[in-house]
């Protein structure tokens, strides 16, 4: 096992001495550190796993993001941001690790258009420089085919095989929440599993993040401007979203074959830790998130404390939450 770097992780001796949470293994706000982390494990499946295609495209979407790619503008959706494209590369890095400990074999070109999909699956929300109404949250209907579209136009420009750009397509489409799977043609059963890997990595990602709660507001906004339900308000909209838990976890155990088990393996090898702690935080979140609203002063502002954002929030969109 490759050495940790005090700056970026904790080894696993180390882990014995601090809470086990999963904000603690790595520097989540660290593009770089989250690189290094899933090389890390990619170099457990294969020592000679070659990371330069991956690295690539990595860069190429962090400057995406930024506002540093030709023709397009900087990413100015709050929610679907690069930490959250970030946060699912890493998931969907541990969740073919611990795939393959429980015994399922993928080529290393498969794993690496898998998780090239995962960097572009949200692409789609970035505006193009000449797009001058609103931000990219209008796309949130219709994310997902441009980010198809963009993955495809990169890879021909890498001059990837067709079947493999074909394979990130699919597997992309399984991150819309709206897919009938039944209907999706998968080139190949392992291609199916990277797809629901995923759109596993999709929702446990986000859903798992310290600050999710804190971020939903930040979603509430993106839905406001897409036209997604009918919420009236933060409010509104946080009660609402105990539902989608519910509706998460019965996504991840039916629809997406409950492929997050491979967790369980990723932690105990990478992190001697028997535990899959993506779990651990939704449950934790949704429990907070029960237990605050229930409260009859409650406000975002008053129970919602980490990192500022609810400060971040009222600075973009006024004070009323509305």
């Amino acid at each position: 096992m490759p050495g940790c770097k005090a700056s970026e992780a904790l080894c696993p001796g180390e882990r014995m001495m601090t809470e086990t949470q999963l904000a603690n293994l790595v520097r989540m706000d660290s593009p770089e550190a989250v690189f290094e982390e899933v090389v890390t494990s990619l170099k457990m499946i294969l020592p000679s796993f070659e990371s330069t295609p991956l690295h690539e495209a990595f860069e190429t979407v962090v400057r995406l993001f930024r506002g540093q790619y030709p023709g397009y503008k900087a990413c100015n959706t709050q929610y679907h941001n690069l930490r959250h494209t970030t946060d699912d590369f890493l998931a969907m890095a541990r969740l073919i690790h611990g795939s393959t400990l429980q015994g399922h074999v993928f080529s290393p070109s498969l794993i690496t258009i898998a998780l090239i999909a995962t960097l572009f699956h949200d692409v789609g929300y970035i505006q193009e420089t000449e797009d001058g109404e609103g931000t990219g949250a209008k796309y949130t209907i219709g994310h997902v085919q441009r980010s198809m579209d963009f993955l495809e136009e990169y890879g021909r420009g890498k001059g990837l095989p067709d079947q493999e750009i074909h394979a990130g397509r699919t597997m992309i489409l399984c991150t819309e929440l709206g897919t009938d799977f039944s209907r999706i043609r998968f080139p190949s059963k392992e291609v199916e599993l990277l797809g629901r890997m995923l759109g596993t990595a999709d929702l446990l990602a986000q859903m798992a993040d310290r600050t999710y709660l804190e971020k939903l507001l930040f979603l509430y906004y993106e839905f406001k401007e897409g036209r997604i339900g009918d919420y009236e308000s933060e409010e509104d909209f946080l009660r609402k979203s105990i539902s989608f838990f519910e509706f998460a976890k019965d996504r991840l155990k039916n629809t997406l074959g409950g492929v997050d088990r491979f967790m369980l393996s990723h932690f105990a090898h990478r992190w001697g830790i028997h535990t899959d702690l993506y779990r651990e935080s939704m449950d934790r979140h949704h429990m907070y998130l029960e237990e605050i609203l229930q409260k009859p002063d409650f406000t975002p502002d008053s129970y919602l404390k980490r990192d500022g954002i609810v400060k971040k929030v009222r600075a973009l969109y006024g004070p009323n939450g509305r």
